[in-house]
């Protein structure tokens, strides 16, 4: 290895007509060295590696990852290559990916630019900023809509996953991620949301005020156009997208829900932080330390509605289990109203009719709810329209009957009618 100094009087006797072979002899070595250096092949200052390198046998891998993905995170990949083996630590295995030039150049994304940043101070278990991320295309055919809320001191974030954006969803949606949070900071901080903000105003909803109230919550929405003054959710956000969604295999929501959940308390509240006098700790024990103030015993009240489409067994689904209705509604669009801290759930018709009231099934269990009513109803649907006649003869000979060669007939009229041979007129002309 030539130090700078080297390199820089090695480029000066060439350029004065030295040899490689004289330049070598002066510096005291070896030529092929010394041609690497003049050549550009080799910089000053990095030793050449003599062992193996780590990344090789995973740059197939990974150049089909980015042909799968090319945005896809370089820690998402790490993940990946150490369960296949791959021996060292992240920051190597970035700054190797990096100097191999394996992600492809997005001309779209190059000329994207960050924004002016400040840190600001946020003490603990005073704010909690919240914000949704939307998926189109779910592996469950549907768009995916998730809630995430962050604690911007420790960084400790939960999210939950919901079919709508109405207020009342985001009203469940904001409970569910207290509770996976175990308490509400003092302050809740969102963007400019129209459930939750009047638009063009900083006042809240007349109907999310008592949600705040329930909850012992004040509402900060963000300054008009700086939705960075939530950065940490943001960056939340961008996390758990790259981490979480684009590498996720759940085919239903509860599953993804599931995925999401151990996703948030192994993988994100591992994550290395500083605490308040340096050392080194996680985000999950600096969450440990957040004061949070005790959540109601249930949740607000809010009515959630969902449209849901009859099966054939007369089910309807709801949070991962299936409710009966009356048979011979097959088809039917139906509403499945359940109110937050009420343990039943109405099915109501498109009238308004309240059709059925069941108990709630545990979200997620695949359970199938259907009322003794309706069980023997749908039995003695199914069981009427048996038949005990025999079936027909599908090989027996039936050619076309006198009425079918009559409107044969007529259809063809006297062009395509077959002709009529008399034989009585041959016979006349015989004689």
């Amino acid at each position: 290895m030539l130090t700078h100094g080297e390199d820089v009087e090695a480029h000066a006797l060439k350029q004065r007509g030295w040899t490689i072979s004289a330049i070598a002899r002066h510096l005291g070595r070896d030529r092929k060295t010394v041609r690497a250096y003049i050549n550009g092949d080799r910089v000053p200052g990095v030793r050449a590696r003599s062992a193996p390198d780590p990344l090789e046998p995973f740059k197939k891998y990974l150049a089909a990852r980015f042909v799968d993905d090319p945005h896809v995170w370089a820690s998402a990949l790490y993940d990946e290559v150490r369960r296949l083996g791959y021996p060292l630590s992240y920051p190597s295995f970035a700054r190797q990916v990096r100097a191999a030039g394996l992600r492809p150049h997005c001309e779209a994304c190059a000329g994207v630019k960050g924004r002016d940043t400040i840190e600001i101070d946020h003490p603990p278990g005073e704010e909690i900023q919240w914000d949704w991320f939307e998926r189109r295309n779910a592996p469950w055919g549907a768009t995916a809509y998730v809630l995430l809320g962050t604690l911007p001191h420790s960084g400790k974030v939960r999210g939950v996953l919901a079919e709508k954006m109405d207020q009342p969803h985001l009203i469940e949606a904001i409970d569910e991620v207290l509770r996976r949070l175990g308490g509400t900071p003092r302050v809740w901080r969102t963007d400019r949301l129209a459930t939750v903000i009047v638009p063009g105003r900083r006042d809240v909803q007349a109907s999310f005020a008592p949600v705040a109230k329930h909850y012992r919550a004040v509402v900060e929405p963000c300054p008009p156009r700086r939705g960075n003054r939530k950065g940490a959710v943001e960056s939340s956000v961008r996390f758990v997208s790259g981490r979480w969604w684009r590498t996720m295999g759940a085919t239903n929501p509860e599953e993804a829900q599931r995925s999401l959940d151990g996703f948030c308390a192994t993988i994100g509240d591992q994550r290395e932080r500083r605490g308040p006098n340096g050392e080194r700790t996680t985000v999950g024990a600096l969450a440990d330390a957040e004061p949070l103030l005790a959540l109601p015993s249930a949740p607000f009240p809010a009515t959630t509605e969902v449209e849901r489409t009859v099966a054939d067994n007369a089910t309807v689904a709801f949070l991962g289990n299936r409710y009966s209705v009356p048979p011979g509604l097959a088809g039917t669009t139906l509403l499945v109203r359940h109110r937050l801290s009420s343990s039943t759930i109405d099915v109501v018709a498109p009238s308004g009719a309240i059709l059925v009231t069941h108990r709630l099934a545990s979200a997620g269990s695949g359970a199938l709810v259907r009322s003794v009513e309706h069980k023997e109803a749908l039995e003695a649907a199914v069981l009427s329209a048996f038949t005990t006649a025999r079936p027909c003869d599908k090989k027996a000979n039936r050619p076309p009957g006198r009425e079918a060669l009559e409107e044969a007939a007529r259809l063809l009229g006297p062009i395509g009618r077959e002709p009529v041979v008399d034989l009585c007129v041959y016979d006349e002309v015989a004689r």
